[in-house]
């Protein structure tokens, strides 16, 4: 690859102007082999964040971060593959029923994951909590499971998307995450690699969510729906609703017992009606229309699913889960009906009890976390229980205590509560 000068494409962005494909391709792969310092990059990234990019540069830019790395070839799975990506919020545990659910339905799902960083939670962390369970599997146990089970949650492999890893690290500490460009491209490049033939996308926004506005949030989703498209891989995205909490579970153990309730036929009504939304998008995406999840959610099915999927990577499914010593219950202070519960405010307590990180390397407690017991619309009276906050160590309560205080709202007269589904692109 004929070699550019790391300034010049920096220039170019920083004024405005469009980077060729050679640009894009030489900066990417040098910057993965450590030929363009991390200074250049967040230069460079900066001026994404400041001038944008055309749909070419970031189709462009999305190839050449699954270039830096290795591509699954999942051609000898005997089932139609379908993923799912989840923009990141608050008790959002659809990825643990969903996965098994649409595998029950006849789909493969090659769910690759990632861990919390401070107030969203990650998926692998949840699934840890389990007694034995292990995110590590190798490219071949990964697709001998797809094969066998029809459902994996792990982690992705250092060859997939290097490139997005290393510059995930950088943008985090420089300022520049919230560039949709450099998001779009992350999040696609990984799913592209793995090898899924379709995908379907759950953007979220509100106050809990990465995106704020639902502008933000449907630019984002419809950057992503064309970068699949542009790489072949049948994408949709629907914009759901991150202002109050998903469920009533949020931390790591917490939420895995509550996604056991949704595919145990029970669970949250929005938890249910989330999971069901998403599956039917999968199955349509895949080739399915006809497959009935509520069907496999009422006969067992679905939990056969995850009963196999946790023991192929093993877990044990029957474990009890581990219990947090230290419980502090909060209380309604007046009667009427709960108005608003603020997702960032539970998010943030839940990571202040231990449920998070601040950094990737820290440590996550399994039985940290808040439980809420009243939502939206639902009435109270005065010293009815609100949520209630757990940790392992007694010192974190007060925090928690803190971040959530005046999470909970409550109000004369009952509110409408918002659509939990906002809409779909693609």
């Amino acid at each position: 690859m004929s070699g550019f000068a790391a300034v010049d494409v920096i220039r170019t962005k920083r004024d405005g102007g469009v980077l060729s494909d050679a640009q894009i391709d030489w900066v990417v792969d040098a910057y993965t082999r450590g030929r363009v310092a991390d200074e250049q990059m967040a230069a460079l990234a900066m001026a994404i964040l400041l001038r944008g990019m055309t749909p070419t540069e970031i189709a462009r830019w999305t190839a050449a971060m699954i270039a830096s790395g290795e591509r699954l070839d999942l051609s000898g799975v005997n089932r139609p593959t379908v993923d799912k990506h989840s923009t990141g919020g608050v008790g959002d545990k659809i990825t643990l029923p969903l996965t098994p659910l649409v595998a029950a339905c006849g789909a493969a799902v090659p769910q690759l994951s990632g861990r919390g960083l401070g107030h969203t939670g990650g998926t692998l962390d949840k699934l840890e909590s389990i007694p034995g369970w292990r995110a590590a599997l190798t490219n071949d146990e990964f697709i001998a499971q797809l094969r066998e089970v029809g459902a994996v949650i792990c982690a992705a492999g250092d060859r997939l998307a290097p490139a997005d890893r290393k510059l995930y690290a950088l943008r985090d500490v420089t300022g520049t995450v919230e560039a949709i460009p450099l998001i779009a491209s992350s999040i696609m490049s990984k799913k592209i690699a793995e090898g899924t033939g379709a995908l379907v996308l759950d953007v979220k926004v509100g106050s809990g969510a990465f995106m704020k506005s639902l502008d933000q949030a449907r630019e984002l989703a419809g950057t992503m729906v064309e970068l699949g498209a542009a790489h072949g891989v049948r994408t949709v995205a629907l914009l759901t609703d991150m202002s109050t909490p998903l469920g009533r579970a949020v931390g790591n153990a917490v939420e895995v017992a509550e996604a056991v309730e949704v595919l145990s036929g029970g669970g949250p009504a929005d938890v249910v009606e989330l999971t069901v939304a998403l599956a039917r998008e999968m199955l349509a995406a895949a080739g399915l229309p006809d497959a009935d999840p509520e069907r496999a959610l009422r006969d067992g099915r679905a939990m056969d699913a995850w009963r196999a999927m946790v023991r192929a990577q093993d877990g044990d499914p029957d474990a009890p889960p581990p219990v947090a010593p230290e419980v502090e219950i909060v209380r309604a202070d007046a009667d009427g009906f709960v108005s608003t519960v603020d997702a960032y405010a539970i998010g943030l307590a839940a990571w202040r009890l231990g449920a998070g990180r601040a950094r990737k390397e820290d440590p996550v407690s399994a039985a940290a976390g808040v439980v809420l017991h009243r939502r939206p619309g639902d009435p109270v009276r005065a010293g009815d229980v609100l949520y209630e906050l757990r940790a392992e160590a007694p010192e974190r309560i007060a925090g928690a205590h803190a971040a959530a205080a005046g999470a909970v709202s409550i109000s004369a007269d009952r509110v409408a509560v918002p659509p939990l589904v906002i809409g779909r692109i693609g």
